[in-house]
């Protein structure tokens, strides 16, 4: 076999050797007896640049090699507790040499991962050890097996009477969930929950308003100190749906959403304000924010509001299977228990396309969006303890009925 003189290949070979061999040497500090520094890495990749243009078989001989003189080295050294990081970094520093000969932009971009987690050795430990607890860490690694071992695993088809519920589309729900409540512990642990958890809810109603007041009801239950900044979460997570509303209907028509704009600004702006009310109910609280030792998320919560939430999609399927084509207001507001945004979308796009008069979409898709208000309160209350189901309830009424009123003036 030819050798393959791939010039570029061996430059970003070389330029990934002094990359990561740079914070080797940075971090043994002049220490002679270090296993390798700057121009050992340089070496390394490069000897891999070299194997991988003669063949497979050179490239897997040196690998031998290096590693060879490495375990001799690290058993010289045994006394020490120094750990493998050194040793394993320069192993894959010879294995992108040879991966930059085939594919150099996506061997830097890995030397530069590698460099970059070696120098993160300090925050990196600090955060492990100091920061997480362990509670949050299994909380992390069930969300990560959800996630990554469960989710390929779940049928991606409809399935149950009627077809109504995608096994596949449920789990994902009770992923956001739970991701939703990772990304509200995180924002409690860096501003306290009077801030962090109204901030979070109405980030998490960009991915779904319905699962953020089932966590936000969780949250409530559980520690009761943040229940009035639960409420404001969850009141401004359907700030959110207003939002979303507004760019899908721009997006799909424009007449509609100029049908729909007072009664979105009206909703808006008083779910804005509600929830801003009960924010600053519980800037008042005097009491410390009890952030550290609480769960990220609870993993039963989860799992019963997704069945909720499956609940929900088979009954609105038997609805329409039951009661046919009656009204498109029906139609879409039966839909808009299980979302609002899908119903909007398809009631737009048929004046899109001439079939309904641009005026006439204001009803039904404010129908869904009632129907999914009621969702929410049904979720809300089934969530959350009394103390926290009724003023999330007197918000979405009056939240409601300023969409009404609006819709109504216009």
């Amino acid at each position: 076999m030819g050798v393959d003189f791939s010039w570029t290949g061996f430059a970003v070979a070389l330029g990934i050797g002094l990359l990561v061999g740079a914070e080797r040497e940075r971090r043994k500090g002049g220490d002679g007896d270090a296993v390798a520094g700057i121009r050992t890495f340089a070496v390394a990749a490069l000897l891999g640049a070299v194997g991988a243009s003669f063949g497979t078989a050179t490239l897997l001989l040196a690998l031998a090699a290096v590693a060879a003189l490495l375990a001799i080295a690290y058993a010289r050294d045994a006394g020490s507790d120094r750990g493998l990081t050194t040793e394993v970094s320069l192993l894959l520093c010879l294995l992108l040499g040879a991966m930059a000969i085939r594919q150099p932009p996506l061997a830097a971009a890995l030397a530069v991962a590698l460099t970059i987690l070696l120098a993160a050795r300090e925050p990196m430990h600090h955060f492990v050890r100091g920061v997480l607890t362990a509670e949050e860490l299994n909380n992390l690694l069930v969300l990560a097996a959800a996630t990554l071992l469960v989710l390929p695993l779940v049928p991606d088809r409809p399935l149950g009477p009627f077809d109504a519920i995608n096994p596949r589309a449920v789990w994902l729900i009770v992923i956001l969930i739970m991701s939703i409540g990772a990304a509200a512990h995180a924002l409690l642990r860096l501003l306290g929950s009077r801030v962090g958890l109204p901030l979070a809810g109405l980030l998490s109603g960009f991915v779904s308003s319905v699962a953020t007041i089932g966590v936000m009801g969780t949250q409530a239950r559980e520690q009761p100190a943040r229940r009035r900044s639960a409420i404001a979460a969850a009141v401004l997570s359907t700030v959110a749906t207003f939002v979303q509303m507004a760019a899908v209907l721009a997006v799909t028509d424009l007449a509609t959403l100029r049908a729909l704009t007072v009664p979105l600004v009206c909703g808006g702006l008083t779910a804005a304000a509600y929830g801003a009310l009960w924010t600053w109910r519980g800037l008042r609280l005097s009491t410390p924010d009890p952030v550290q030792g609480s769960v990220v998320f609870s993993v039963r919560a989860s799992l019963w509001l997704g069945l909720m939430i499956a609940v929900v999609l088979l009954v609105s399927a038997a609805m329409r299977v039951w009661l046919g084509d009656r009204g498109l207001a029906i139609a879409t507001g039966i839909a808009g228990f299980a979302d609002t945004h899908a119903p909007a979308v398809s009631v737009a796009a048929l004046a899109a396309a001439g079939r309904v008069e641009p005026a006439a979409t204001a009803l039904p898709i404010l129908m869904a969006l009632s129907s999914n208000s009621l969702s929410k309160a049904v979720i809300a209350r089934a969530n959350g303890d009394r103390d926290f189901a009724r003023p999330v309830l007197l918000g979405l009424a009056i939240v409601l009925a300023a969409t009404w009123l609006g819709w109504w003036l216009g």
